[in-house]
């Protein structure tokens, strides 16, 4: 008997070693992205984080916590960001515009990106049952960053990377042109849709700090440190194949105080590295507009 394994039908297996060589702008190699997680929460209910035990009830306690991502982390963020001249992505609920419109400002004011996070954390895509619900949650998301900015935003990351089996298809049918829930790929892959291809731009399960502290329970210098054997071992290894190295960071885990100092270390490094000449300090929709630039065939996939 031979046993079949459920697949899906989204992209097709390519190892790295087979593809097609190219670069990112002016010759570089590394594309490196921060996508910072800044995200709003109903109070007493629905999902998220606590900080002290897995599994808790919604709390003030709990609340609170994630709450000062908001009010002080993620203003520590802006100002690291300054300092060491990096752009950077925002992946934002929609709902934080009735909440805290002045980091909406500081967004701006900065020319990052906001990259489309669902309207809340208290939610993810898994909460809707039926299709046409969850292309009714994306399009209410997709408006209201229309309205507020001026223009759709390009990318989706979902709360929590949950998807159901035609949300890259209802993303795309909404106007995507990528997605970072696919985490399976160091650089961008074509993912089919039913209404044509989506890019996958990676985004990290393993340098996130919701992960590797909230979860894992990692030390914020741990954490820092895989910040830095990541970037050392991709600047090296992307003289043989282009790589995208994203970051993810959220100012309620990382924004505390005493995770700032490793925190601006890493990126330091990282900025003023011997080999810095091989980096693209980007954006994520950067990346997609570079990818969809380039000659048919080039990035894996159909």
């Amino acid at each position: 008997m031979t046993l079949n394994l459920p697949r899906h039908a989204r992209y097709d297996y390519s190892p790295i070693t087979e593809r097609k060589d190219y670069s990112w702008p002016g010759g570089t190699r590394l594309a490196f992205c921060i996508t910072t997680n800044v995200e709003c929460f109903a109070f007493g209910k629905g999902r998220g984080h606590d900080s002290a035990k897995h599994g808790e009830p919604q709390t003030q306690r709990n609340y609170s916590w994630r709450d000062y991502g908001n009010r002080v982390g993620i203003w520590r963020f802006f100002d690291l960001f300054d300092e060491l001249k990096l752009p950077a992505a925002h992946n934002t609920n929609s709902l934080l515009y009735d909440y805290a419109p002045q980091i909406f400002d500081a967004i701006r004011r900065r020319n990052d990106e906001i990259v489309a996070h669902g309207r809340t954390n208290s939610e993810n895509l898994h909460d809707f049952r039926w299709e046409a619900d969850e292309a009714r949650a994306i399009k209410e998301v997709t408006d209201t960053f229309t309205k507020n900015e001026g223009r759709a935003p390009q990318g989706w990351m979902g709360a929590g990377a949950y998807e159901n089996s035609t949300t890259p298809d209802l993303l795309k049918e909404a106007g995507y042109r990528y997605l970072m829930d696919w985490p399976c790929d160091d650089q961008p892959i074509w993912l089919r849709t039913r209404a044509g291809p989506i890019l996958g731009v990676p985004y990290p399960v393993e340098i996130n700090d919701s992960p590797a502290v909230v979860h894992r329970q990692h030390s914020a210098r741990e954490f820092c440190d895989m910040i830095v054997d990541q970037f050392d071992w991709m600047i090296e290894e992307c003289a043989r194949h282009p790589l995208v190295y994203n970051i993810s960071i959220h100012p309620y885990v990382f924004g505390q105080p005493f995770r700032m100092q490793p925190l601006r270390a890493a990126f330091r490094h990282c900025v003023e590295h011997k080999l810095k000449d091989r980096v693209w300090f980007c954006k994520p929709g950067e990346i997609s507009d570079y990818c969809y630039a380039l000659p048919a065939g080039t990035i894996p996939g159909n």
